[in-house]
């Protein structure tokens, strides 16, 4: 089962940034919103996707301490957006203000769940991570702020971008991690 976590304050962002990744998970998920996620969650899951929210959502950001779990989580996870943030923080990266919205070219260095060379990606977001000095992740793609990850060690990923709206294919691929 895919564990889908919303972190919208508003229930309108959800049909915009939730209920897109539903539509391409397709298969057996369970959407629940990160104030009502319990352990039992965690541990019943096979996959973790924490979707993204709107410019002016940061309600998220203001108590990390509800996912602090990830750092211990063994399974893979996928974090889009605020998850990009939201792990970077838990993993002691260090919040930056970066406002960039639209369509821009990333080059991805190695391949990424599926996608490599120059791509065409949706940003939407005004915060990114600052991972320096951090040994736990490598960067797959970085114009001047990191735009894809993943942890060193575990089958933790991550995308600051919105694969939802062009790359639909790298959360289908994500889906194939065992």
């Amino acid at each position: 089962m895919i564990l889908i976590i919303n972190v919208c304050k508003e229930e309108l962002h959800y049909f915009e940034f939730v209920r897109p990744i539903e539509k391409i998970v397709q298969k057996e998920f369970i959407t629940k919103h990160y104030k009502e996620l319990f352990k039992s969650d965690l541990e019943k899951c096979d996959k973790i996707i924490i979707c993204g929210t709107s410019l002016k959502d940061n309600e998220f950001m203001k108590d990390p301490s509800f996912f602090n779990w990830i750092k211990n989580f063994q399974k893979p996870l996928l974090g889009i957006c605020a998850g990009f943030q939201l792990i970077g923080l838990v993993f002691g990266g260090k919040i930056r203000k970066k406002t960039e919205i639209g369509f821009y070219l990333e080059n991805f260095r190695e391949d990424f769940l599926g996608i490599k060379n120059e791509q065409e990606v949706y940003h939407l977001h005004k915060n990114y991570i600052d991972f320096s000095p951090s040994k736990d992740f490598k960067i797959f793609s970085s114009s001047q702020i990191p735009q894809a990850i993943k942890h060193n060690q575990k089958k933790i990923y991550a995308v600051l971008f919105h694969p939802e709206v062009r790359q639909k294919e790298l959360i289908k691929n994500f889906l194939k991690v065992k």
